[in-house]
């Protein structure tokens, strides 16, 4: 007899209401829920296209070995962990636990017991070797965070719902649904923008989806550190700042006016590709908006100057009077003792250790992943010999995946926790078959702050582990009693003594806890917490799971809670810190290479997720094909065919795919999608074909932005040609 399940999705930051039929253990089919207070019924197709992913025959659900022949044979798990064990004491004892490293994909974020475990395992072991995906995504952001409000997830996102300017940059949420943003039915929100008499401004170099329903202003690539400059000192210029919220809010005022003083919009139109007058314009409709929004996203990141970038926008904000006010930039507050909580204690931070390669800060504990392979390559202490990735694919995410392709095969332990034979892991020693969302309960730990009403949900398991699959903080507990390590237990001691009296050790674990315990504390104790019975009206794991479509906390995030967010000594943001005054100065004239004329941006797709659901037929029914999107006055100069392959060079690579010709890119700009080119263990997704685009870029230490480790993804400068 089928049965219904709530949950929700977790693919991306939206997180939807899904109800799973269930029938016999195995999972029939997703829907969208009906009753979920804030998605309403909405999913999209990615999310329903989940179910094959669940059912997919390519799925890994045996632990793997890899053979001497490169195929893999099916193993136990004791097998697995008893050989992974010696394997990785043995490096141990040649190389020291500097030689360990993780790598983490962006499903990570959606799984607060394997984000957990993987700071404790790192902790425990004092793992140095830590990357993830943020440097392909997001840590410029937080790290402009950590410069303005001296906390690094200290992050204002635009409270849409009372706004009347939404000014966007580099965000295409029509697509993305929102990100570092989490707004259920964000397209139903920017439409009621505009139905109140609002608008909706999108800044980028492609007419994206969301562009084509909104206002489109069109910038070159690369150009948003300029761009934002210029609004800054049009602003400045015109004496049309907020002087009220700049002297309540700030410090540093004047050397960052000082610093934007030459960025006139005369200037800076050589970078931005906008003319004077529109640029004026929109910094006046900013100022004299009564609640203006301002919202960075990918596009903004991946540029050269990532982490400037992201800095301006909240400056930008604050000096008009809109950051932390209804209708600006406002600061959501975490559920749980969480992320505030890792920094005030030490277990997260900024700029406390530095790479082996290029000397760049961590940033939340880790490294640019762009440096990883030099990392293997690289003789001399401290060098990475034994790699574990998990929900990652980063040769196909990373810049020269060629590059880290082959020095994987340098390393003496590579091991893999994942759903698939990935183009990454088949390259891997042991491949460990791990759970899917629908399979393990969960709770969204690092989104509650992003989310644009709160709220927050719980859910337990849809179905049983089909297989022999293991939820990730299983795999790395057994793992780290192979080698003697306990998850936490280099926690500072005062965490240790606050923990220490709240939760129990478990039997045959070598962790203090297990999740479920530590996020029942973590949420007692957090800022809707019952504080253990104190506040009778407070949260419990026990009364979300009464609500299992979720709870609207409160109708609007608060305002008016700059003192709380800001950690800095005073209580005040400070617009002018050393980074990036600096940073401004070496801003230099936009020299084009003429042998790269062009610049390649990325490009997200609707039915794509980053790297890993080009297996579901679902969502690559209709002929679906990897095309670079191409202005015909630049293929018409070229001799390229529209749906024709043509390929396109860069000073570190070369690519080859069928163009697709298209005003919705300005002349002087190409944009590919990224994700494709798979070389695994899934057939549909091997079969799509494609190419991957990251092979275009490059790892050289100083083509990593330096403040944050982010990838330059986004403005590359490339050439195209016709091929026979």
């Amino acid at each position: 007899m089928p049965t219904e399940v709530v949950t929700y999705c977790r693919i991306c930051e939206p997180l939807c209401g899904l109800i799973a039929t269930v029938e016999d253990g195995r999972l029939v089919k997703l829907r969208p829920d009906k009753e979920h207070p804030l998605s309403l019924g909405n999913a999209c197709p990615k999310g329903i296209a989940f179910a094959e992913v669940q059912n997919d025959p390519d799925r890994v659900l045996h632990p793997l070995r890899r053979r001497a022949d490169g195929e893999f044979e099916q193993v136990t798990w004791e097998q697995a962990y008893d050989d992974i064990g010696a394997r990785l004491k043995a490096v141990v004892d040649t190389h020291g636990r500097d030689s360990l490293g993780w790598y983490f994909g962006n499903p990570s974020s959606f799984s607060y017991s394997h984000t957990l475990w993987i700071l404790a395992f790192a902790v425990g072991s004092g793992m140095r070797h830590l990357y993830s995906a943020g440097s392909q995504d997001v840590n410029n952001r937080f790290v402009a965070s950590q410069l303005l409000y001296g906390s690094l997830t200290a992050t204002p996102i635009p409270d849409l719902d009372r706004t009347d300017l939404l000014f966007m940059v580099g965000a295409n949420p029509l697509v993305s649904h929102g990100s570092v943003m989490t707004a259920p039915r964000i397209k139903d929100k920017l439409r009621a923008i505009v139905d109140r008499g609002g608008r909706v401004v999108v800044v980028d170099p492609r007419r994206s989806e969301t562009a084509k329903a909104f206002e489109h202003l069109p910038i070159r690539p690369d150009g948003d550190a300029w761009l934002l400059a210029s609004m800054l000192q049009v602003l400045f210029a015109e004496g049309r700042t907020d002087s009220a919220a700049i002297a309540a809010q700030s410090v540093g005022v004047d050397r960052l006016r000082a610093a934007v003083a030459r960025f006139t919009p005369e200037r800076t139109q050589a970078f931005t590709g906008i003319a004077p007058d529109r640029l004026r314009a929109m910094a006046r409709e900013l100022a004299t908006a009564r609640r203006a929004a301002i919202y960075g996203r990918t596009g903004t990141c991946l540029g050269r100057q990532g982490t400037l970038v992201a800095f301006l926008l909240d400056a930008l904000a604050l000096v008009t009077g809109n950051l932390d006010r209804e209708g600006g930039g406002v600061f959501g507050e975490e559920a749980f003792l969480g992320l505030d909580f890792a920094q005030r204690t030490g277990m997260i931070g900024y700029d406390r250790r530095r790479s082996r390669i290029g000397n760049f800060p961590d940033v939340l504990g880790s490294f640019p992943a762009a440096v990883m392979a030099k990392e293997i390559t690289t003789p001399g202490k401290g060098r990475l010999r034994a790699l574990f990735t998990s929900a990652g694919n980063p040769v196909l995410s990373v810049p020269n995946g060629d590059e880290l392709e082959a020095a994987l095969t340098e390393l003496e332990l590579f091991v893999s926790i994942d759903l698939y034979v990935n183009d990454t892991n088949r390259k891997a020693d042991y491949i460990l078959p791990a759970t899917t969302f629908l399979e393990r309960d969960d709770i969204p730990l690092p989104f509650g702050a992003l989310s644009t009403t709160p709220f927050i949900q719980a859910t337990e398991r849809v179905v049983e582990p089909y297989g022999e699959a293991r939820e990730e903080w299983e795999i790395i507990d057994e793992i780290a009693k192979r080698i003697g390590v306990v998850p936490f237990v280099s926690t500072p001691k005062r965490v240790g003594a606050v923990l220490s009296g709240l939760i129990r050790r478990v039997p045959g674990s070598s962790a203090a806890t297990t999740p479920k315990v530590l996020i029942d504390v973590a949420l007692r104790l957090g800022a809707y917490g019952d504080r253990f019975g104190l506040r009778r009206d407070g949260l419990n794991m026990t009364k979300l799971r009464a609500n299992p479509h979720g709870i609207v906390l409160r109708e609007h995030v608060e305002t008016g809670v700059l003192k709380r967010v800001v950690k800095h000594k005073g209580g005040k943001v400070r617009l002018a810190p050393d980074e990036i005054i600096d940073t401004l100065a070496s801003l230099g004239d936009r020299q084009d290479d003429p042998d790269f004329p062009l610049r390649l941006i990325g490009l997200r797709e609707l039915k794509s997720h980053n790297s890993w659901m080009h297996n579901s037929e679902f969502l690559m029914r209709g002929n679906r094909a990897h095309t670079a999107r191409v202005n015909p006055v630049d293929a018409e100069a070229a001799g390229i065919e529209d749906g024709k392959p043509f390929r396109i060079a860069s000073a570190h690579g070369s690519i080859e795919l069928p163009a697709f010709l298209t005003d919705e890119v300005g002349a002087g700009t190409i944009a590919v999608p990224h994700g494709w080119g798979h070389r695994g263990g899934w057939q549909v997704a091997n079969a799509a074909g494609g190419v991957n685009v990251n092979l275009l870029m490059s790892t050289a230490v100083e083509d990593i932005e330096p403040l944050a480790g982010m990838a330059h993804l986004n403005g590359v400068p490339v050439r195209i040609e016709p091929v026979a």
